[in-house]
């Protein structure tokens, strides 16, 4: 059992899991819903087939490669997971502990995904354009501002005010007057976005700049280099561990606002699509919603982590892995 829940690759683990979801498929499938549920079959089904699936990769073992070492390494998660739905399945639609339909079945979100698909993806469309519009807008600025305000004694004359008078200032507090001045709800949405990014991606970068080591310069004039080259080449490599950082700071505000606004004002996207079916007391379109944005959101931040490690693969000594 303890080499079981270790991180370490292992086929019985992966036969255990595959155990696991077989019995999670008979749960859902040989136990009687309360209530009638339209997919509760076609679920059980599902789980079976995935078992199946997990069964036949532990037995072919390492003819499946790389896949075969992720499988493997994800086990102890791959088993938790039907657990979890077990539990679920049990408290919704076999014994009624959770009232519904507040909390409906697993099943329940599946029929969402394939009866209100259109919707979805239109939502989803609509909240990656927001999202990168005004995460990149935010970025691209802010990066500039910092650089300009960590290299230059005049710039961060004016900018320091300006951080410290907009910074503390939560951008949701300026929605309404954000949507009461700009021409449209996507443009204000945009620009809101941008702000929540543009202040974290500012003050590290500022950051990272004004605590290069001066002997990285000193060694670049003793070779000839100019401004230019201490700017581009030193001081923009040696900081961007600091604006990652940023980044990362400036990613999960802008979804925050990114969510705020499409529920407050923005008439699209993931947002909307929960205050929509929140108002609406569809509750299975709700937790839906919930879960692509968390995929969604997850994948992102994903995406950004790999950029980073690329980028910064020369930087091993100094970014923590």
């Amino acid at each position: 059992m303890r080499a079981f829940l270790s991180a370490r690759p292992s086929f019985a683990g992966l036969a255990v899991a595959a155990g696991l979801w077989l019995l999670a498929a008979a749960v859902t499938g040989l136990w009687p819903d309360r209530q009638a549920h339209r997919l509760t079959a076609d679920f059980a089904a599902a789980q079976a087939l995935f078992a199946g699936l997990l069964l036949a990769s532990a037995i072919a073992g390492p003819r499946l490669g790389r896949f075969g070492v992720w499988l493997r390494r994800n086990a102890p998660r791959l088993s938790a997971l039907p657990v979890l739905l077990a539990i679920w399945q049990i408290a919704s639609a076999k014994t009624g502990w959770w009232p519904q339909p507040y909390f409906p079945p697993p099943q329940d979100l599946v029929d969402v995904y394939a009866t209100d698909y259109a919707r979805l993806w239109s939502s989803l469309r609509h909240s990656l354009l927001l999202l990168a519009l005004g995460t990149g807008i935010g970025a691209l600025i802010g990066f500039l501002t910092g650089v300009a305000t960590g290299w230059s004694r005049g710039v961060g004359y004016w900018v320091h005010p300006v951080l410290r008078f907009i910074g503390p200032v939560p951008t949701t507090a300026l929605i309404p007057l954000v949507l009461f001045a700009f021409p449209g709800t996507f443009s204000a949405g945009i620009f809101l976005i941008a702000l929540a990014t543009w202040f974290p991606v500012t003050v590290l970068t500022w950051s990272g700049v004004a605590s290069v080591d001066s002997a990285y310069y000193d060694v670049a004039r003793t070779l000839g280099a100019d401004r230019r080259f201490l700017l581009l080449k030193v001081a923009v490599p040696a900081s961007l561990p600091h604006v990652f950082v940023g980044l990362f700071m400036g990613l999960g505000n802008g979804i925050s606002v990114l969510v705020v606004a499409e529920m407050l004002g923005v008439k699209d996207g993931l947002g909307y699509y929960l205050s929509w079916a929140q108002g609406w007391g569809a509750y299975g379109h709700l937790y839906a919603g919930l879960l692509l944005m968390a995929l969604l959101f997850s994948a992102v931040t994903t995406l950004l982590f790999r950029t980073r490690d690329r980028l910064l693969s020369w930087q091993k000594g100094t970014v923590k892995w």
